[in-house]
C-alpha cells in the first residue's frame, strides 16, 4: 500500500536556484525572488518519482517529501 507524501520546505535553507521548479512545474512555481511556491495537497502517484527527482537535485538539500500520517 501506497502512502500520501507531500513536498514540504526549508525556507531558511532555500537559497532559491529554482531547479525544483524546473523538474516539477506541475507542482512547484517561483515567487518574483525566484524561490519556490508548493502545492499543499498530496502529491499524486504518478508524479512522486518527479518529486523524488526534484528533492535529490535540491543544491541545499531544502526540499523533502514527507509521509502524510493516517488520521
Amino acid at each position: 500500500m501506497s502512502r500520501d507524501e507531500v513536498l514540504v520546505l526549508d525556507p531558511i535553507g532555500c537559497a532559491g536556484h529554482g531547479l525544483c521548479a524546473e523538474l516539477l512545474p506541475e507542482w512547484i512555481t517561483l515567487d518574483e525572488w525566484g524561490y519556490p511556491i508548493l502545492r499543499p495537497e498530496a502529491i499524486p502517484p504518478e508524479l512522486l518519482p518527479h518529486a523524488r527527482r526534484a528533492v535529490a537535485a535540491c543544491p541545499k538539500l531544502a526540499l523533502r517529501l514527507r509521509a502524510l500520517s493516517a488520521s
